[in-house]
């Protein structure tokens, strides 16, 4: 019934299909608003409007149409929702009578209710304020645990305790105690810094002040060490000689010594650990490490500042142990302080120190004049090198200082030594040594191996040399000794060959130089000239003894210097020398020779008789020469001996001849001759004695007699007492018995040669045949020799 007015409707309005799709859209709900915009966009609003109010209406015959279908059931309902008011009125009035009645009851509970709030809450803050006084305990107790390792100097705990400070920050309640505690943290942090600092830079001046001491210990172990190497290679070489001499057994043992440098270098470097772990903690360990390095740096070159008031030979130890101390404290902390010095850092400071000190030692070398003032400063240069090595630190420079220093100090040993020998030469008396006590000989003798027998003398004892010997011996081994020490723990492993050629030149340069011009002297007296030749004699054997104690304090093998062409060059050149002493020797004889026999011109050389006992200038000339010849057997050498009587009886002969052709000697007759003739025998029974007595006949028995010696003066005295003098001139005889004579000395001599003695009326005495033949024959001889010449 409702059915067809609706449907009437829709066929009525002419926009049916547009009212039936909004009608849709408003009764499923949906947004109307595309649909208003796009009526407003095509400009047909009214139309809309239109439709909305159709529908509108629509739905109000709708609703009309509802009502009037479910009238009863409506008013049925209202009944009911009147009977339901009732009730609920009733039910509102019983509520409120129980409501009021509940209160009444529950009015005490509530209170009760109230007040278990109030105590809640309370326990709440209660809870929350201990917590919170738990905290601020806990943070007191750690500022006062704080405060207590600060005044204790247990900075470490300190700060540790300020990091846990730290962490509680956060949770710290009360916002003025955090903010005291948040201001107080930097405060103590660099209350802390300063104190580990002061206690740094306390530590910094005591290490100073006991690195001289630390330098001093560490410098005397190293000499500890070399005394110790010095004896194990003397008991090795001891060993290796007996055993190569097979004396005894040689047993062999290795003593080491385990030093534990740390425990004998004690200095505390406690406070640098300390410093820079806080320094770390604080984290500002690169600013510590910097301050570290530059302070020990200032100190180093503090250090390194000689005193111009006080003499380098004086101070040169606390210099060099300074030094040693300071980078033995360095090497300490390199190795030990985890990172605070780096490799660069190190290395700077040793190149700043080595750069010093060699330029010190170069510039204090060049202006020194004392060796021993220079071997001093080496030594004790080569124990700071030593020492600093075994730390690690590279000391070549200072080791090539000493190398390149080596030949100015052995210029200056030589001048000492030079200056001693000059001395001795000049001191000495050049008398025989007498030794009284067997201390003095083995301290003269044996100790330079000079004896000439293995048996201990008797005493006192009368050396052949004079002092000059054992006093240059010890200068020369002193100069041995001196020299070994210079170049010993230097950079050459080897310097024998160094020392050898040292001691060449002391021998060569000095001490022959000095014994050559004190040959040459005019001032020297026969027994000197005698001594010094002895002397000589003694000294070049001594050269082995110096060459071997070279060796031995090289370390070399004395089977490697006692091999062929391993000796001297100034033992042949002290034999040169030796040559020209005997040659002074000889002369100085030869000359107080010729002082005597200028008393030659006293003789009588026209006697009437021969004289029976000889010349008496003669008789003096063998009493010197018996003498001679006697203090020479006692100190010179058999070759010696027999080149001194050889120079000295040739010279006796050349100046018998030498009279006799000399211009004071005008004439002279048979009977001068007869006398010296008589000289000659005597002279020649003196040589024959002095060349079997002596033992000169056994070692140069081939090289010709002493007697030989005077065969110029036997074969003239022959020739003027030959009853044939001119059988000279025959080649045969000449030569058989005549052959030491020259024809021009004989023509001279012969001129001179008168048969008879003058004497008043002596051509009218009587002569007998034989004087006769002899006198033709020298007339012959003469006349034949004029004729020659």
């Amino acid at each position: 019934m409702n059915a067809k007015p609706k449907r009437r409707t829709i066929t009525e309005n002419g926009h049916g299909g547009d009212e039936l799709a909004l009608a849709t859209s408003i009764g499923n709900g949906e947004d109307l608003g595309p649909i208003i915009r796009f009526a407003f966009q095509v400009g047909k609003p009214e139309s809309l409007l239109h439709q909305l109010k159709s529908i509108a209406k629509k739905k109000e015959v709708e609703i009309e149409e509802l009502c009037k279908l479910h009238y009863e059931e409506f008013i049925l309902a209202v009944d009911e929702l009147r009977g339901v008011l009732v009730d609920a009125e009733e039910l509102k009035c019983s509520l409120s009578s129980d409501n009021y009645r509940l209160q009444e009851a529950t009015s005490a509970l509530l209170s009760k209710v109230d007040e278990l709030l109030e105590l809640c809450s309370t326990q709440k803050n209660i809870s929350e304020a201990i917590k919170m006084l738990k905290i601020c305990i806990s943070v007191g107790s750690l500022c006062s645990k704080c405060n207590k390792h600060v005044s204790e100097g247990q900075f470490f705990p300190a700060l540790k305790t300020l990091d846990m400070i730290h962490e509680y920050l956060e949770s710290i309640p009360i916002k003025s105690l955090r903010k005291v505690i948040e201001k107080s943290i930097p405060t103590i942090k660099l209350h802390v810094e300063k104190k580990v600092c002061k206690e740094f830079n306390d530590w910094l001046v005591h290490i100073r002040s006991t690195a001289k001491e630390i330098g001093q210990v560490a410098i005397g172990q190293a000499a500890s060490a070399r005394q110790r190497d010095e004896e194990m290679r003397a008991r090795q070489r001891e060993a290796e000689e007996q055993s190569r001499s097979g004396v005894g057994d040689c047993v062999f043992a290795l003593d080491v010594e385990d030093i534990d440098e740390d425990s004998i270098l004690k200095f505390d470097v406690t406070p640098v650990y300390r410093a820079h772990h806080i320094h770390s903690c604080l984290g500002i360990e690169d600013r510590f490490c910097e301050y570290y390095y530059k302070n020990r740096l200032l100190q180093l070159n503090l250090d390194m500042e000689l005193n111009p008031s006080q003499p380098f030979l004086e101070s040169h130890q606390n210099f060099f142990a300074q030094i040693a101390g300071h980078f033995i404290v360095e090497d300490r902390v390199f190795r030990t302080a985890g990172g605070l010095l780096s490799d660069s850092q190190v290395e700077t400071l040793w190149e700043t120190a080595i750069t010093k000190m060699t330029s010190v030692l170069e510039d204090q070398f060049s202006h020194m004049d004392t060796a021993s003032h220079l071997l001093l400063i080496k030594d004790y240069v080569t124990l700071l090198c030593s020492t600093l090595r075994r730390h690690g630190y590279e000391v070549s420079p200072l080791i090539e200082i000493l190398d390149n220093s080596r030949d100015k100090y052995h210029e200056l040993l030589l001048h000492e030594c030079r200056k001693h020998i000059n001395d001795i030469l000049a001191n000495d008396p050049y008398e025989q040594m007498i030794i009284k006590r067997e201390y003095e000989y083995k301290m003269s003798v044996l100790s330079f191996h000079l004896q000439t027998s293995d048996m201990m003398p008797a005493f006192p004892y009368i050396a052949p040399f004079s002092s000059t010997v054992p006093d240059t011996c010890r200068i020369v081994r002193s100069f041995i000794g001196d020299s070994v020490s210079y170049l010993s723990y230097g950079g050459h492993m080897s310097f024998y060959d160094v020392v050898k050629k040292y001691l060449d030149k002391l021998l060569i340069d000095v001490l022959n130089e000095a014994l050559l011009k004190l040959i040459h002297s005019i001032s020297t007296s026969v027994p000197q000239a005698m001594q010094i030749a002895a002397n000589i004699t003694v000294l070049e054997r001594a050269c082995d003894f110096f060459l071997r104690h070279a060796a031995q304090l090289c370390g070399i093998p004395l089977r490697l210097v006692e091999r062929p062409h391993t000796g001297l060059t100034a033992k042949a050149v002290l034999k040169a020398s030796q040559t020209a002493s005997h040659n002074a020797l000889i002369g100085s004889v030869n000359s107080k020779v010729d002082e005597t026999m200028s008393l030659a011109t006293n003789i009588n050389w026209t006697a009437d008789e021969a004289p029976q006992d000889g010349n008496e200038c003669m008789h003096e000339i063998k009493i010197y020469l018996d003498m001679i010849i006697s203090t020479a057997q006692q100190i010179l050498p058999l070759d010696a001996l027999y080149k001194v009587g050889r120079g000295v009886l040739e010279h006796i002969s050349d100046s018998i001849v030498s009279v006799l052709l000399s211009d004071s000697v005008k004439r002279f007759n048979v009977n001068s001759i007869m006398g010296i003739d008589h000289d000659l025998k005597m002279l020649e029974t003196f040589a024959d004695e002095i060349f079997h007595d002596t033992g000169l006949s056994e070692a140069y028995s081939k090289e010709g007699t002493l007697r030989d010696c005077l065969v110029e003066a036997r074969q003239l005295i022959n020739l003027l007492s030959s009853n044939q003098p001119e059988n000279f001139m025959n080649p045969v005889i000449r030569e058989r018995h005549y052959s030491a004579l020259d024809y021009k000395k004989v023509a001279s001599i012969c001129e001179k040669f008168k048969d008879s003695p003058d004497r008043l009326f002596g051509s009218l005495s009587s002569r007998n045949t034989k004087q006769n033949a002899r006198k033709k024959s020298m007339d012959m001889l003469k006349k034949r020799l004029r004729d020659f010449n």
